[in-house]
This record gives structure tokens, C-alpha cells and sequence, in this order.
């Protein structure tokens, strides 16, 4: 995939996320993330591109499928977004997006439901 699709909305990002997670594609997940944006893992979390490069190529490596939750509305002040996506279990994720410069939106925090 050549030219991924960009976020227009902070909304757009959880689609990606499921569409590209589904795909396998590590390095299209990567990019809904800027570039030192930090990422809740097991254990912790991780900073960077590569570390989170890195989490999703072994998180993916099973060939698992994520399903698509219900995105909540973006609560939006100025540039940030604070978004969310409640799961079928019952769990919700919970994210920080950041308005691009070219007016797309990229996760700078996330908190997935894993």
C-alpha cells in the first residue's frame, strides 16, 4: 500500500487502526501515531515510532483479528482530540489525537483495551 488513507477526523483513526490491524499492516499502524507519540502496553507503555513498530509487528505476528467497536464522538479543544471506541467486551479505549499541520489527525497518546 503505496498511499494510506489519512484521518480527516480524529474519528477516522479507530477505523484505520481495525482496517490496518486486520491487514497485518504493521507500518500503517505506526503511522497513525506520531512519531514520539506514547503507546499503553502490557507492563507499561512505550515511546517512539520503533517501540511501537516493534509492540504491534508482535502483537500481529499470530494473525489475530481485531472487530471494529463503536467509535464515541471526538471531544475536540483547539488541536487535541480526545477520542474513544467502546468493544464488544464491554471495554473502551482512550486516546489523545493532535491536529497535523496539513489538517490530519494522528494518536499522540493511546490507551488501547488490551
Amino acid at each position: 500500500m503505496s498511499e494510506r488513507e489519512r484521518a480527516r477526523e480524529p474519528e477516522d483513526l479507530g477505523r484505520l487502526f481495525v482496517e490496518r490491524a486486520n491487514a497485518g499492516d504493521v507500518e500503517g499502524l505506526v503511522a497513525l501515531y506520531e512519531p514520539d507519540a506514547v503507546l499503553a502496553v502490557p507492563g507499561g507503555q512505550v515511546q517512539g515510532s520503533s517501540l511501537i513498530r516493534e509492540f504491534y509487528a508482535g502483537l500481529l505476528a499470530d494473525g489475530g483479528q481485531f472487530a471494529p467497536g463503536v467509535a464515541q464522538s471526538a471531544l475536540r479543544k483547539g488541536n487535541l482530540a480526545l477520542t474513544s471506541t467502546v468493544l464488544a467486551n464491554g471495554k473502551a479505549t482512550a486516546e489523545v489525537a493532535r491536529r497535523q499541520p496539513d489538517g490530519t489527525w494522528r494518536w499522540l497518546i493511546d490507551q488501547p483495551a488490551l
